[in-house]
C-alpha cells in the first residue's frame, strides 16, 4: 500500500516508524514532515499540513491507498472529510468529530450532557462578564482558550491577578488568536495526570497503554508550559481499578456521546485524566495522537499499526488484535535552550547511537547534515523490562546525541519511579 501521512513532528516519526513495520506498506511519503523523517519517508515539499485542499488532490493524484491525519489543525479543518469525498480511505476523526479538541467548550458541555465527570467550569464570550466572575472564583483557577492553541492555551492561575491577567490576555490581547475569543473557566483539580490514547472506531473502543506527560520546561515541575518535555509509559496510578473506572465512566460513555450528537469518532482519541479524591475525571481531550505520549506508546505495540488503523476506518475494530509489549518505554525531548520562548536555531546534529527509537520533530535537511530547526528537536525514546532500565537507556542515548544549545529534563520518569517506590 502507498500510505501518506499528514504532519511533520515527532509525533509523526513515531507513526512513520510504527507503520514502516508493517508487512503491508509499500510507499510512504509525508506531508510536510521534517528532516528525520526524509529517513524513512518521501517527503512532499510545498504543501503545508493545513492546506487540506492541496493534501486531498496531491492524494489523489498519487493514488494513494490509505492515509493517516496526525495533527490537530487538519483534522479539526476537515481534512478527513475531503479524502473521504475523494475516495481515499483514512485514519483520524471527520470535522464534526473532531470538534471535541477543536472546541473546550464543546467538549465540557458534552460531558455534562451525558455525566461525563470533569471538573465544573463556566464558559466567556465577553471580557467583562468574565472578569466579573474572577471577582468571587475560587482560587487557583484553571482558565482554558475554546480554541486550539499548540497544546499551550492552558494556564493555571494561582492568584486573583495572575487569572485577570491570563484572562485579559486571551480575550482582549490575542495571545492564542481567534482561539481565546471564547474561553472556559474551571476549577482547579488535584491528583496524578494520566494521558491514555485508544483507537475507537465509533463501535469499540481500544485503550492504549497509559502514559505520564512532564508538561513543564524545567526540572521538578518548574518553569513554563510546554508541549511535552518527555514521557513514560505505563503510568504507574493507572491500576487496572483505575483502568476499569474509566473504561465504564469515561471512555465509553464518550464514545456512546458523540455518537448521539451524530459526530460518531474513528480514529485516535486522546484522554487526558486527573485521578482527583473524587475519581478519575476528564481535564482534556485530543482528537488525534498525543505529542510526546506517541513517542513511548508506538514503541510499546506489538500489533500491526497499519492493520489497526484499516480496520478503525472500515468500523470493523473489534475483529482486530491490539497487543502490547508488557515493557516500559521512556522519552526524554531534547529542545533547544529558551524553548517555549526564544531560541536559536540552526545547529548541527551528531548521532553516536543507532537512531531506531529516536523521532525527529524539529530539524531540517543541510545537504547530509541534519540541522536544528524548532524548540523541540529530538525525542530520544528507549524501551527495556522495568521503567528505572528504560529511564537509564533513554539518557544513556541522549549523551550520545549532541547539538549546540541543547536542553533537556533531567527527571523525566522520576516522579512515577517514586509512585512504583524506587529511585
Amino acid at each position: 500500500m502507498k500510505i501518506l501521512v499528514v504532519g511533520n513532528g515527532g509525533r509523526e516519526h513515531a507513526i512513520i516508524k510504527s507503520l514502516k513495520k508493517s508487512k503491508n506498506v509499500r510507499e510512504i511519503y509525508a506531508i510536510a514532515g521534517n528532516g528525520g523523517i526524509a529517513d524513512d519517508a518521501k517527503i512532499v515539499e510545498g504543501i503545508a499540513v493545513t492546506d487540506i485542499q492541496a493534501i486531498a488532490d496531491w492524494a489523489k493524484q498519487n493514488k494513494i491507498d490509505f492515509a493517516v491525519v496526525a495533527p490537530d489543525d487538519p483534522l479539526v479543518l476537515g481534512a478527513v472529510d475531503l479524502l473521504t469525498e475523494y475516495k481515499i480511505p483514512c485514519f483520524g476523526p471527520n470535522k464534526a468529530a473532531a470538534e471535541i479538541e477543536g472546541s473546550k467548550i464543546f467538549a465540557k458541555n458534552l460531558m455534562k450532557k451525558y455525566g461525563i465527570p470533569t471538573a465544573e467550569y463556566q464558559t466567556f464570550s465577553r471580557l467583562d462578564r468574565a472578569l466579573k466572575y474572577l471577582e468571587t472564583a475560587p482560587i487557583p483557577t484553571v482558565i482554558k482558550a475554546d480554541g486550539l492553541a499548540l497544546g499551550k492555551g492552558v494556564i493555571i492561575a494561582q492568584t486573583r491577578e495572575e487569572a485577570i491577567q491570563a484572562v485579559t490576555s486571551m480575550m482582549k490581547d490575542k495571545v492564542f488568536g481567534k482561539s481565546g475569543s471564547k474561553i472556559v473557566i474551571e476549577e482547579f483539580l488535584t491528583g496524578p495526570e494520566v494521558s491514555v490514547l485508544s483507537f475507537t472506531d465509533g463501535e469499540t473502543l481500544i485503550p492504549m497503554v497509559s502514559s505520564m506527560d512532564h508538561k513543564r520546561a524545567r526540572d521538578n515541575d518548574e518553569g513554563l508550559n510546554t508541549g511535552g518535555m518527555g514521557t513514560v509509559a505505563p503510568n504507574p496510578y493507572y491500576t487496572e481499578e483505575v483502568a476499569k473506572e474509566c473504561m465504564e465512566k469515561i471512555f465509553l460513555p464518550t464514545m456512546d456521546a458523540m455518537n448521539k450528537e451524530g459526530r460518531t469518532f474513528k480514529g485516535c482519541l486522546y484522554f487526558g485524566l486527573m485521578l482527583t479524591p473524587n475519581g478519575p475525571k476528564v481535564i482534556e481531550y485530543n482528537c488525534r495522537f498525543g505529542d510526546p505520549e506517541t513517542q513511548v506508546v508506538l514503541p510499546l505495540l506489538k500489533s500491526d499499526l497499519l492493520e489497526i488503523m484499516v480496520a478503525v476506518a472500515r468500523g470493523d475494530l473489534k475483529y482486530t488484535k491490539v497487543e502490547f509489549l508488557k515493557k516500559s518505554a521512556c522519552c526524554v525531548i531534547m529542545a533547544s535552550n529558551g524553548y517555549p520562548e526564544k531560541y536559536e536555531k540552526g545547529y548541527e546534529i551528531t548521532f553516536k547511537c543507532k537512531k531506531d527509537n529516536v523521532f525527529v520533530a524539529g530539524a531540517k535537511k543541510d545537504g547530509d547534515k541534519l540541522l536544528t530547526n524548532g524548540g523541540r528537536v529530538l525525542g530520544v525514546t528507549a524501551v527495556a523490562g522495568n521503567l528505572n532500565k528504560a529511564i537509564k537507556k533513554a539518557y544513556k542515548k541522549v549523551k550520545k546525541i549532541s547539538f549546540e544549545n541543547a536542553y533537556y529534563r533531567k527527571d523525566i520518569g522520576q516522579k512515577a519511579l517514586k509512585a512504583y517506590g524506587e529511585k
